[in-house]
């Protein structure tokens, strides 16, 4: 943290002095909100919901980013360590079903630091990382045996695209190897006899309008490498943010896009999400 290495940007800013680099956060942790969440996976839902931490800012920066607020923005407000933890508790106190990290890459030092006090706490149901897949192998590593679920984007397959959209051309190659190492640790998804993510690997995938091409190119790549993952191919892009000025993106996905994709990635033999 102190010459920030924990994404593929290499920042290698001194967090703890300043928020700057490309996430423009510190050491601690900045939180957007918290609550149960049911607009997650069904596995990850169950009956009484994800409990949902919005971590603010991102190490990408999509200019179709449907959450841009707390993404690009930075909408949130910066807690203590101890606060986090509490937040936390009171998640599970509540019913939910697992802690669930939206865009932790950045802030994994300050979610390891609220760990560290949440545990002794009696903290103890199932945490998932929910990051947009651009994440170090090396950062991955240091978390091996603390979560439980990884739930991680494979946004792009070709680098222009990565380049054009999100400012992170190597975002493929980045992803591939965050995807494979993920699921090195944790495995394919498994469920309690209720249909309750335990552990395992979800890939999502949000089809982008005109990049159907690419998308079977990422559909063919989970096939054939990790062909048992629980897949969600997502069909609710809208126009968001900068997308607005993008001829190619400023529309909304049709039914026909959408359809072809569900079809292929059906017949590729993907567990898709219902």
């Amino acid at each position: 943290m102190q010459n920030c290495d924990l994404c593929p940007h290499f920042c290698f800013t001194d967090r703890f002095i300043k928020g700057s680099g490309k996430c423009k956060t510190k050491a601690l942790p900045v939180l957007s909100s918290a609550g149960p969440h049911f607009g997650e996976e069904p596995p990850l839902v169950g009956f009484y919901g994800s409990g949902t931490l919005f971590m603010t800012s991102c190490n990408l920066h999509c200019k179709f980013c449907q959450n841009y607020d707390i993404s690009q923005l930075n909408f949130g407000r910066e807690l203590s360590y101890q606060e986090l933890s509490e937040t936390m508790i009171e998640l599970q106190k509540k019913g939910c079903h697992n802690i669930n990290f939206v865009t932790p890459t950045h802030q994994v030092y300050a979610i390891m630091k609220a760990l560290e006090l949440a545990v002794p706490l009696g903290l103890n149901i199932p945490l998932v990382y929910n990051s947009g897949g651009y994440d170090l192998v090396s950062t991955l590593k240091l978390l091996r045996g603390i979560f439980d679920i990884y739930m991680p984007d494979f946004k792009y397959f070709y680098q222009e695209t990565a380049e054009k959209l999100s400012g992170a051309g190597n975002y493929p190659e980045v992803a591939i190897a965050a995807i494979l190492e993920m699921h090195s640790q944790v495995g394919d998804l498994e469920t309690d006899p209720s249909g309750i993510a335990r552990r395992g690997l979800i890939v999502r995938h949000l089809v982008l309008p005109g990049h159907i091409e690419e998308s079977t190119r990422v559909i063919d790549f989970l096939s054939n490498h990790l062909p048992h993952t629980y897949f969600n191919l997502m069909d609710q892009y809208r126009p968001e943010f900068r997308a607005l000025e993008d001829p190619e993106l400023n529309r909304r996905l049709n039914s026909e896009e959408y359809r072809k994709l569900f079809n292929y990635a059906t017949k590729a033999g993907l567990h898709l999400a219902e």
